[in-house]
């Protein structure tokens, strides 16, 4: 009997360690390691360097690396800057301009970097101050800010979404032309939502005076817009296009993007070693840290399965006795409370292994829960009292901004996430209509 519980008391030791403030990667391999010697002995170590070698030269994943490098190098060259000041100034005459702005170069960034604690650090750091001084309303201006920054989590090319299509063995680029449109959505009832407070409240979010905007003229202003916004946009369709329509792999686009990130870079005249050695060691950083976490995941996923995780859990969800539908909300709901607690990667990698079997066996289609577990993941985000967005917003938040503005103004974004949660749920040809078009 106690053994049949092997898995079980594996998972809450691993959980307990995790939440005692263990690092997640020396956890899940410690842990994995004596449970797999007590299960299998030595002959454990025959079963896992097979496994970690197909994950070090899995072609797939070096797309994660080249995003990773290609999103901090537009981040080093200070795209977001250029973007917000521009994008301020085109639509800073309409009542909530400057918030509008926000939600346009979240998504921009998003389409660009991917990288949710890079694009709420930057808006951060420069909208916010910009906001304020336009007396905005300090929870509005905070709420958008966190909600536009983890759109890197859903709008491709997302890291959360190669890495899901890895584990659920779906296409990248289905996933990819599947959260196409959500994350689009999401956006657009961002943008809705602002229109409506500047509407009724016009108060909270005040167009930039009038002085201000005639001080540059407007051929100075398209000017801008041609120099700034085309060529991250030419960027964007160039990965994502050659993606979509089967010119290059995944991680070949990505290749492309990493490449093209320098070279706007270099054409900014921002370009310097001291910005490049910056950006290698953020990639490096980064890319460690996942790869490690992976290795750790795939030896706890090999303990957990030969222990016989798989079976135990097979059998708890059937003496469950519940439809498919609400196994499917309750899964959902957990790992929408994991999200408080742990990062998408960890996520990712040692819970999804375990749910998409059971998933898929209940006859939900991948593609479609792959990119509901995205949406999933960037709502936990943004959640108080946890969400990771929230932390790194309140980093570089002056002190005149309090926790609870930051958490009221977050309340609305996340039932807008919620909302196109549901809406994903309960009409799945927003997710999966795309892929099937472009490649049917």
């Amino acid at each position: 009997m106690m053994t049949d519980l092997l898995p079980a008391l594996m998972f809450v030791v691993f959980s307990v360690l995790i939440l005692a403030g263990y690092p997640i990667a020396f956890t899940i391999g410690g842990t994995a390691l004596a449970f797999g010697l007590y299960g299998f002995g030595l002959d454990f170590f025959n079963l896992l360097p097979l496994r970690i070698w197909g994950i070090m030269t899995n072609f797939t994943l070096i797309a994660v690396t080249l995003f990773v490098f290609m999103g901090a190098t537009l981040e080093r060259s200070r795209l977001a800057e250029d973007l917000l000041e521009t994008m301020g100034l085109v639509l800073g005459r309409l009542p909530g301009g400057l918030a509008i702005s926000v939600v346009v170069v979240g998504t921009l960034l998003a389409a660009s970097t991917g990288i949710v604690g890079a694009t709420v650090t930057t808006m951060g750091l420069i909208a916010l101050p910009t906001m304020l001084r336009r007396n905005y309303d300090k929870g509005l201006a905070s709420g958008v800010i966190c909600a536009s920054g983890t759109l890197g989590q859903i709008i491709p090319p997302s890291i959360v979404l190669v890495l899901v299509g890895d584990i659920l063995g779906v296409p990248v680029g289905d996933l990819f032309l599947g959260a196409l449109i959500p994350g689009v959505s999401l956006a657009a009832l961002y943008i809705l939502y602002l229109l409506g407070v500047s509407f009724f409240r016009p108060h909270t979010a005040p167009p930039i005076p009038r002085e201000e905007r005639t001080a540059i003229s407007s051929r100075e202003l398209l000017g801008r817009i041609g120099k700034v916004l085309v060529p991250p946009l030419f960027l964007m369709l160039a990965v994502l296009g050659s993606i979509f329509f089967g010119i290059a792999a995944p991680t070949e686009a990505a290749a492309m993007g990493a490449s093209g990130a320098l070279l706007l870079s270099i054409f900014s005249g921002r370009f310097n070693f001291k910005m490049l050695k910056e950006v290698m060691e953020t990639t490096t950083r980064l890319t460690s840290m996942v790869f490690i976490i992976l290795v750790g995941a795939t030896a706890f996923g090999l303990a957990f399965r030969g222990l016989g995780g798989d079976a135990l859990i097979h059998d708890f969800v059937d003496q469950l006795a519940l439809p498919n539908w609400a196994i499917f909300a309750c899964i959902m709901g957990v790992v929408f409370l994991l999200g408080f607690f742990l990062d998408y990667i960890e996520i990712a990698f040692i819970h999804l292994p375990v749910i998409a079997p059971i998933l898929s066996a209940m006859g939900f289609d991948p593609l479609w829960y792959g990119v509901l577990l995205g949406i999933n993941l960037q709502t936990s985000f943004l959640t108080p009292p946890f969400g990771f967005a929230l932390f790194y917003f309140r980093g570089v938040a002056p002190g005149q901004v309090t926790t609870g503005q930051i958490y009221r103004g977050i309340i609305p974004f996340v039932i807008i996430q919620i909302i196109g949660l549901m809406l994903v749920a309960f009409y799945p040809e927003l997710s999966t209509w795309l892929p099937r078009y472009v490649f049917n």
